[in-house]
């Protein structure tokens, strides 16, 4: 181990020390359920900020500049599906998900559909968030590797454990505590990382990468097809981002929850500009490797001393962290609050509060084995994950907000159809990080899944309960009816007429789940309840 080694390892060891006091310094003000799991909704909306901002910005910047070294500018569009997806939730979702004070999705499925599906959401959605964790620390761990000799599974351990200690402090005023340190942290790093920049390749540098490789300034260099599934993918996680939501949702009222959301949005540019900066950065001085978050190290320490280099991934620890803890907690509450809920309705919030706190050990245990599995690929978990959990709880929590007529079975069915599927088409594929079995992602087989089995349990289950819209139909639901109709048909029109392109380009599985979504849009919007009252039919579908 060299110098610049010491100086990563030593200021992120003590870095986390820092946390693990902070995080027990706070502890007094988690005594109570509701101060441990959303920090006794009284959040003001700089804590919301540094929350979503540690959330999802410092998980943006680590994935921008990895993929910005390899491929670009077009990395950038990462970040603005990012953006884009915190802008929906701020302005669309969270005054709805408040009004029913939701604290996690796998509760709020339960409230909706009984202890069964409680059990079944709880279990799913707490097993998907330890992927999420260990991808991060696995990208922080190859950093950290270029310099020293420990193995990536030592440096992915010592994180999970870190996370345990202090997140079993005060939960969310834990979270919101390190988040609020982390955000300092990113701010140091994009300093240095600016220096860094204008001392070597700077302005010129990237000049001439333009002109050697102008690959790397192509908009779309990464693909079409990837930009759409990195949309696809977040504007689907809106209704589903349970640690997103469980932090937002801690605010003292929605306004300030919102300005808190909106203050991250505008905070998240900063993070897609210099993850784009510091990769071409690496991509121009040190060119050819075949992973950005070993290059990049390799480029500071060409142009920074030990210490300043140091720094700087002290703030890509911080991001790791900023993704890591949330993910952690949330998933132990579902396992600890709304799994052992469901197993033992008897339980009292304080006997529910020790469960989530061996959760969280039982989730670090999960964390580090994962990382034995596939250290190699941390890109490969982040993808599983997205698929078993949301390929488990999409339509469910959809039918939830809109569909009274969804059934208790149904919703079981579409998790477990959901899940299984998305794990068989995995399987089929050989288990391969970007190969997929037919060439189609597995998340949207266990999505489709997912809805079609919500939709035909409910249709039979509830045989003669329901009618096909009337004259009495609101005219919000006539429009959302026509559009979801036109978009579905002009969506089969495409198939049919381009399945070879759309095939070729691993866009097949988007295209059939879109119809899939769209059927379930029209469904939602014209089949309701027999008994519905005249008054129901005049509102806003959102709130029938």
């Amino acid at each position: 181990m060299n110098s610049y080694g010491y100086w990563i390892l030593g200021l992120a060891v003590l870095y986390t020390v820092v946390l693990i006091v902070l995080g027990n310094i706070v502890r007094r003000r988690a005594t109570s359920a509701e101060g441990f799991w959303v920090g006794g909704r009284s959040f003001r909306p700089w804590m919301v900020f540094a929350c979503i901002t540690g959330l999802f910005s410092g998980s943006t910047f680590i994935a921008v500049m990895e993929l910005a070294y390899l491929k670009g500018v077009s990395a950038a569009w990462y970040g603005v599906a990012e953006m884009v997806h915190v802008l929906i939730i701020a302005i669309v979702l969270l005054g709805m998900f408040r009004r029913k004070l939701v604290v996690t999705i796998s509760g709020l499925i339960g409230d909706h559909f009984g202890r069964f599906a409680l059990g079944v959401a709880g279990l799913i959605t707490a097993l998907t968030f330890p992927m999420w964790s260990v991808a991060t620390a696995l990208s922080f761990a190859s950093a950290v590797s270029a310099f020293t000799n420990l193995p990536i599974t030592v440096s992915v351990i010592i994180s999970a454990l870190l996370l345990l200690i202090y997140l079993q402090a005060g939960g969310m005023w834990s979270v919101v505590m390190t988040q609020t340190a982390n955000t300092i942290m990113f701010a140091l790093m994009f300093i240095i990382g600016a220096v860094a920049f204008f001392i070597k390749p700077g302005i010129g540098g990237l000049t001439q990468l333009a002109a050697s490789r102008p690959e790397m300034f192509d908009p779309a260099g990464v693909g079409l097809q990837v930009i759409i599934a990195w949309f696809a993918t977040f504007l689907i996680n809106v209704l589903l981002a349970q640690a997103a939501l469980q932090m937002a949702l801690s605010c003292r009222t929605v306004e300030e929850g919102r300005r808190g959301l909106l203050m991250a949005v505008g905070a998240n540019i900063f993070f897609i500009f210099f993850g784009v900066l510091f990769g071409l950065a690496a991509a121009t001085v040190v060119p050819g490797g075949a992973r950005g978050m070993i290059q990049v190290p390799l480029y500071l320490a060409q142009v920074l001393p030990a210490p300043l280099v140091g720094v700087f991934f002290l703030g890509v620890w911080a991001c790791a962290l900023g993704w890591g803890a949330p993910c952690q907690f949330s998933g132990s509450t579902s396992l600890g609050r709304d799994f052992m809920g469901a197993v033992n309705p008897g339980l009292t919030d304080e006997q529910k509060v020790r469960y989530t706190r061996i959760s969280l050990v039982i989730l670090t245990g999960l964390m580090i084995l994962l990382s034995f599995l596939r250290s190699d690929q941390a890109a490969w978990w982040n993808v599983l994950a997205w698929t078993l959990r949301n390929g488990a709880t999409f339509a469910p929590v959809v039918a939830a907000l809109f569909w009274p007529l969804a059934t208790r079975r149904a919703a079981v069915t579409a998790m477990l159809c959901g899940f299984l599927s998305g794990l068989a088409w995995y399987y089929l594929g050989g288990w391969h990080p970007s190969n997929f079995y037919l060439n189609i992602h597995p998340v949207f087989v266990g999505m489709s899944a997912n809805i079609l089995g919500l939709v035909v349990v409910t249709l039979v289950e509830q045989a003669g309960k329901w009618r096909i819209g009337g004259p009495n139909l609101a005219a919000v639901r006539r429009s959302l009816a026509l559009f979801s109709g036109t978009a579905t048909a002009a969506v089969l029109f495409l198939i049919l007429t381009s399945f070879g392109w759309l095939h070729k380009k691993g866009l097949l599985g988007l295209a059939l789940f879109l119809v899939v979504t769209g059927l379930y849009v029209l469904i939602l919007s014209v089949v309701v309840p027999k008994e519905e009252m005249a008054a129901d039919m005049e509102t806003d579908p959102a709130t029938a």
